[in-house]
């Protein structure tokens, strides 16, 4: 079976993760997040992605930070109606940063208006609370290390990755060639969260590299906290 894979953000700057995987049995994208930062990259989230989101059956979540989630009520607005699927946790907070984000864009909009700096007549939020609240009747909850089945050569399960509560990356069989998408990876030797688990094979690694090129000081996280409050 063939497979059609295209980054639509996350690829040359840190925010905005959308993976598009295509196939001939179904199409899905993992993550659907929104681009912030500086006006440049905020801009690209206007863009209109160069795919069919009718065609879309359904968005797998890694977790619920809004550079992974927050596109989603634009994705709705445009035609999607397939599933949005998640952890328990990852939608929970899916669901506050969805509401909040449609909250503040509505009224930014409001104050463009009514101040009247926006190029635009009118300003128009980039997603409403009510195209929020239509996009979180999508949500549909699985457990992790679960495989799902999505159609019959497709299939797929979520695995705790460590970064926040409810975070995982995912594991996509095609054919029964693995697929693995880190999402935001946490670390082993964490004061709050458990160490992530490790994917047992990949044929194919979607990994994030936000660190990649930074060294971190061996510095005991406690020391900095004494130095901190002397």
């Amino acid at each position: 079976m063939k497979v059609h894979v295209q980054f639509l953000g996350a690829a040359g700057t840190v925010t905005g993760s959308k993976f598009y995987v295509g196939t001939q049995e179904l199409n899905l994208m993992v993550d659907c997040g929104m681009f912030q930062g500086i006006k440049a990259l905020r801009e690209l989230n206007w863009h209109p992605l160069p795919i069919d989101v009718r065609g879309i059956d359904m968005v797998l979540l890694t977790h619920g930070h809004l550079d992974h989630t927050g596109y989603l009520p634009r994705l709705v607005r445009e035609g999607f109606k397939g599933e949005i699927i998640g952890t328990a946790a990852t939608l929970a907070i899916t669901e506050v940063i969805l509401r909040d984000s449609a909250k503040i864009h509505e009224e930014e909009a409001e104050k463009a208006n009514k101040e009247g700096y926006s190029r635009h007549k009118p300003a128009l939020p980039f997603y409403t609370l009510e195209e929020a609240e239509r996009t979180l009747r999508l949500f549909r909850t699985v457990k992790e290390d679960q495989w799902i089945k999505a159609s019959d050569h497709i299939r797929f399960r979520f695995r705790y990755n460590g970064h926040i509560i409810g975070s995982t990356y995912i594991e996509l069989s095609i054919n029964e060639r693995i697929l693995v998408f880190s999402g935001d990876l946490g670390r082993y030797e964490d004061l709050l969260l458990e160490p992530p688990k490790q994917p047992e094979w990949a044929d194919y690694l979607f990994v994030e590299s936000t660190y990649g090129n930074k060294l971190h000081p061996d510095e005991e996280v406690e020391q900095q906290l004494v130095e901190l409050t002397r």
